[in-house]
């Protein structure tokens, strides 16, 4: 798979544009990866200097049949070298926060990401009441929790969509 980064630096907050993807083998089955793949390293006005990396959340394969959401982990590591608070946001990509969108062509697949394994809290910007993730360390690997709702009837082919990480300490 490839894979395209772009960074960006804007007043103290890093910005890593990570893609994600899915492929389909046949129409009852649909495996999911999305692939946030960033790394970056930015100085703040606190002198600290800090590093993202993310790991994306894999689904496996989507059965349009079943009843059951279809959920998967990824992950958003963030190292340090000094103790520093911080906090991460994450872009809506495609859609809203509350009904973020893959798509292939005119074709879409609901999907959301979460800051808790509950599925209570989407993980956003803090607006539209999604939240952030705060966090202080050195070296702090924070869990995305992603969910695919069920009763979704897709058209099979490659689904994708683009998250940004933003990191600001």
């Amino acid at each position: 798979m490839m894979m395209q980064m772009m960074h960006e630096k804007k007043r103290g907050s890093d910005r890593a544009n990570a893609s994600s993807a899915v492929s389909s083998a046949r129409l009852q089955a649909l495996s999911w990866l999305m692939a946030m793949a960033a790394a970056l390293v930015a100085t703040s006005s606190n002198a600290a200097t800090c590093t993202l990396s993310t790991q994306g959340v894999n689904f496996g394969s989507y059965d349009f049949l079943s009843s059951q959401n279809l959920d998967g982990v990824g992950h958003v590591v963030v190292s340090c070298d000094t103790s520093t608070s911080y906090t991460i946001g994450l872009s809506p990509g495609s859609g809203s926060y509350m009904a973020r969108l893959m798509t292939n062509g005119p074709h879409q697949l609901a999907y959301n990401l979460y800051t808790d394994a509950t599925q209570t809290m989407v993980w956003g910007d803090g607006s539209s009441g999604t939240a952030v993730v705060d966090g202080t360390g050195t070296d702090v690997d924070h869990t995305v929790y992603g969910s695919v709702p069920a009763g979704q009837n897709p058209y099979v082919g490659s689904y994708s969509d683009a998250i940004t990480v933003t990191l600001t300490f």
